[in-house]
């Protein structure tokens, strides 16, 4: 197994206090589409080269994207794979119509299938018999995922590979001395939301190595991923910091103080002449892992 860290820097680039597909504590399907969509945007160079350096034996034909969402992770795939069509998986019909509808504006519907289903159960849905599995932003939201793990492991087919993909947390954005008013607001935000996330996303953050072997995996990669991409390069970001720290601030309010809460607000108040969406000093700084496990 190797352990390569990489710094990525990207232009336009797949995981909200928590944005996987699980859908905890979004406050609606269409908030969390928006914030899956500019996910799958400011990623999207990063999300193709984790495709790219996947310890693949062959050319997937058949590819199931668990917790697809609205198909960032789907869409890499299939301009990665050619030749591949893919079984998006996910509880929300929403997610699953945007990602039909984004299939058929690129003319590539007969390449995509999507499933609606809960992979909470024990029974999950006829997914054939991948070559590919792909879980990114998603396999932490699992209840059971020691169960869940065994269940890939069984659909897979033999020799086939398993990619998980996850953040390290919530991206950060801003600079350690901002806002002026307030320096290191969004580390206290953050830290706001730690007993939330340890009650509601437990396997945040867990070391899948260990899980993937327990359940039958040989991992043959494991790697972190360091993201740093300025938001001078991307309009986009921020938007996407926007949306992720509005989340963020409906989960750490109680716990901030009320000269954090004031300056928080006025970054989320797009009638400011400080808010996050007019700032030109923003970035994006986070971590991604992925495990590359094998069916032997």
């Amino acid at each position: 197994m190797t352990h390569t860290h990489q710094h990525t820097h990207h232009s336009n680039s797949d995981h909200h206090p928590d944005n996987g597909h699980g859908g905890h504590q979004e406050p609606s399907d269409r908030g969390q589409a928006e914030i899956l969509d500019l996910d799958a945007e400011v990623l999207a160079e990063h999300t193709a080269s984790i495709t790219a350096s996947l310890p693949l034996t062959s050319e997937p034909r058949h590819i199931v994207d668990l917790g697809c969402g609205t198909g960032a992770g789907t869409f890499t795939l299939l301009e990665r794979f050619s030749d591949a069509h893919v079984t998006a998986v996910d509880t929300s019909a929403s997610h699953l119509q945007l990602l039909r509808e984004k299939a058929y504006a690129r003319g590539i519907q007969e390449r995509v299938r999507t499933v609606q289903a809960d992979l909470d159960n024990n029974d999950w849905p006829e997914l054939g018999q991948p070559d590919l599995m792909w879980a990114s932003a998603s396999m932490h939201h699992m209840a059971n995922p020691d169960r869940a793990l065994r269940n890939v492991r069984e659909l897979l087919a033999p020799g086939g590979l398993f990619a998980v993909v996850e953040l390290a947390g919530v991206p950060r954005f801003l600079p350690a001395g901002a806002p002026e008013s307030r320096p290191g607001l969004e580390e206290r935000a953050h830290a706001a939301t730690n007993q939330f996330h340890a009650e509601h996303v437990p396997h945040r953050g867990a070391d899948w190595g260990p899980m993937l072997t327990t359940a039958g995996f040989t991992v043959e990669d494991e790697r972190t991923l360091t993201v740093n991409i300025e938001g001078a390069r991307s309009e986009a970001i921020g938007r996407y910091a926007y949306g992720i720290l509005q989340r963020i601030r409906s989960v750490a309010a109680p716990a901030l103080s009320p000269e954090d809460l004031a300056a928080l607000d006025e970054l989320l108040d797009t009638s400011s002449p400080n808010s996050l969406l007019r700032r030109e000093d923003l970035a994006i700084r986070t971590e991604r892992t992925v495990w590359a496990a094998r069916r032997t």
